[in-house]
């Protein structure tokens, strides 16, 4: 029997308001979740790098208003005042966010990161000055522990929930009757989920007997081994201070080696690698940026000295950097970017024993899974000798940041500070780093070099020089 006209005219109607209704939804989920707006223009490069995106806000962003709101609610997870500031981010006068935030529109306003969270030191010459922001700059102050154990505690907390952070942010701005319930049912929701996920993968951070990283460090290869890679939690540690950025051009070519261990053999991969780990994802988007930053970074010349130098003494200095130091450090030479033997430095072993030949090889596997071209890390026995561009505002020395000065590298190892502070950014021009913070001022990180993966030890070179030399090798390296 067939339908009648009306039924099948029925049909019809229903047939047109499910596809309209299909759209409607359709539209209205892509809005507000996938629409991706343009980016905001920045003044120039430099800029762009603090706070321009990377790609990452959609993996890992998290929701603008509750990045907002979370310092207000879980000030008792944060090690000081001040909000994100106690973290040691660095936060200049007129910007909405701090360095190495970004902020993206990508159905709703996401906060993420990019290279300049760990690549942007600052310093003053003076501790009433205003701090001197250098992109590139390995960040001095950062505590990206900190920040880790702020996230992960806040999402662990009953009082990250609806009611409770839609009052804050209701103090704040009005959110319409749309954002409200987007926020209310799944925005928050959903952000608590994906942060008690992470602290479950990231507990291993915060075992007792696991030595703290302190402000400008961080466990660098062992958070891919567990975040990325997923394999069991072992004993090591791995603490190291960040790298500088700048100037890459005269670390990049074929042979040549990235990161403290030197298990990065390739520029690009540098970025790849350190981009996945703020959420980025293979595509053409990533590709450019890629290439924009590569080209920035290696272009990016190191920041020059902020004080006089005495020319004399520099130049007698050049001499002896030539004799005692180049064959290591001087870009071009034999051994600069080259890993040079545990035995030979003798530097503390536990940031190179952290990283295993099963970890780089279920990384590079994970990788390929991933889509990322890039070449393969590998696993060395020592430590890579880097160039020594920008170097007086590369404290503190040694790949785990544990001798405070350059003149305290030029003594013998029992004869370096075994304890000093850590995050103070003024500089010491007659030691060359920077200077212990004021007694009032300790709420800086304790760095104790008796402590597993803090050792002052190795890196011998130069302790022999007479006084003299000493000071004119000091002198010339201020110019580097």
């Amino acid at each position: 029997m067939k339908p009648s006209r009306g039924l099948k005219s029925f049909f019809l109607k229903l047939l047109a308001i499910l596809i309209i209704a299909a759209v409607f939804l359709g539209s209205f989920i892509w809005i507000q979740f996938f629409r991706e707006e343009p980016e905001q223009s920045f003044a120039n490069e430099i800029e762009r790098f603090k706070y321009g995106s990377i790609g990452g806000e959609q993996n890992a962003g998290i929701p603008y208003w509750i990045w907002i709101v979370l310092p207000r609610i879980f000030p008792d997870y944060l090690p000081g005042s001040g909000g994100y500031k106690s973290l040691g981010v660095t936060w200049e006068e007129g910007h909405e966010l701090p360095v190495g935030f970004t902020k993206k529109v990508i159905g709703f306003p996401r906060v993420g990161n990019n290279c300049a969270l760990c690549h942007a030191g600052t310093y003053r010459t003076k501790p009433d000055e205003v701090p001197t922001v250098v992109p590139g700059s390995p960040t001095q102050a950062l505590d990206a522990r900190g920040l880790f154990h702020f996230l992960f505690s806040a999402a662990q907390d009953s009082r990250f929930n609806a009611d409770t952070i839609l009052a804050q942010i209701g103090q704040m701005t009005n959110l319409s009757f749309v954002d409200r319930q987007l926020y209310r049912f799944v925005l928050i929701p959903v952000m608590r989920k994906k942060l008690v996920e992470q602290a479950q993968k990231g507990a291993w951070i915060f075992e007792h007997d696991r030595p703290e990283w302190g402000p400008g460090r961080d466990d660098a290869f062992n958070l891919p081994k567990y975040f990325v890679v997923g394999l069991s939690v072992d004993e090591t540690t791995g603490q190291c201070d960040f790298n500088s950025a700048w100037n890459l051009k005269i670390r990049n070519g074929p042979g040549l080696l990235f990161n403290w261990g030197g298990e990065t053999p390739a520029l690009r991969s540098v970025i790849v690698d350190s981009a996945l780990g703020l959420g980025v994802r293979p595509g053409k988007a990533f590709e450019n940026r890629l290439t924009e930053l590569a080209k920035f970074l290696s272009d990016l010349p190191p920041p020059k000295y902020p004080f006089p130098i005495d020319v004399v003494r520099a130049n007698a200095g050049s001499a002896i950097y030539t004799a005692q130091c180049a064959e290591c450090h001087e870009p071009g030479a034999a051994k600069t970017s080259h890993v040079i033997p545990i035995d030979e430095i003798g530097t503390d072993r536990e940031r190179l024993d952290s990283w295993t030949q099963k970890a780089a090889d279920a990384f590079n596997e994970k990788m390929k899974r991933l889509e990322f071209n890039r070449p393969a890390t590998i696993k060395n026995n020592g430590y890579y000798s880097p160039p020594l561009d920008g170097i007086w505002l590369r404290a503190p020395y040694l790949h785990n940041g544990s001798v405070r000065t350059l003149r305290d590298l030029l003594n013998p190892p029992d004869q370096r500070a075994q304890s000093f502070y850590r995050g103070y950014d003024v500089i010491d021009p007659v030691n060359v780093g920077f200077k212990e913070p004021p007694i009032s001022q300790q709420q800086y990180f304790l760095l104790d070099s008796t402590k597993r993966g803090n050792g002052n030890q190795g890196h011998t070179y130069g302790t022999q020089l007479s006084d003299e030399d000493k000071e004119n090798l000091l002198e010339y390296m201020k110019t580097l």
